[in-house]
């Protein structure tokens, strides 16, 4: 026993002891604190929070860029258009500056012919039909075609 004894109050023993003692103290409090600590730390909420505001200020611009690049997009798509249109009438306002062009225009849009030739018109029957059935409204008195268009405007507008 006496051995125990000394071995117990020795100093190599007592500073192992202290040792251990000491260890499960802090290995107590590092579980401690890992359950109390959450997930979000304070540096995540700073990074988070960094993050939101670098996105709230860069949607507007983002938005602006994008329907800026879609105004300049219609705009050339315009321009193409025009272009196109310009190079159409230079073309027309070529074919006109022949003689012959311009006389085969005349023949067809005016009806002229050239002397000796003899002209006639082919009427469509159906236009004939159609211009019989307004003499019905050259009878009645011009007020009352006034009005019938005012109506046949009022009803097309419904």
């Amino acid at each position: 026993m006496a051995v125990k004894d000394r071995d117990r109050f020795s100093t190599a023993t007592r500073i192992r002891l202290l040792g251990e003692q000491t260890a499960a103290r802090v290995y107590r409090s590092q579980t401690k604190r890992q359950a109390r600590r959450s997930r979000l730390t304070g540096r995540a909420a700073l990074l988070a929070l960094v993050m939101c505001s670098l996105i709230v200020a860069l949607a507007y611009p983002m938005r602006e860029y994008v329907s800026q690049r879609a105004e300049i997009d219609d705009l050339q798509r315009e321009q193409r258009q025009a272009r196109q249109r310009v190079e159409r009438l230079r073309d027309q306002k070529a074919r006109w500056q022949d003689d012959a062009y311009a006389e085969q225009q005349i023949r067809k849009r005016l009806h002229y012919v050239m002397p000796g030739e003899t002209g006639f018109i082919v009427v469509d029957p159906h236009a004939a039909r159609q211009s019989h059935a307004d003499l019905g409204a050259a009878d009645r008195p011009w007020y009352s075609n006034v009005w019938d268009g005012v109506d046949n405007a009022d009803a097309s507008d419904q």
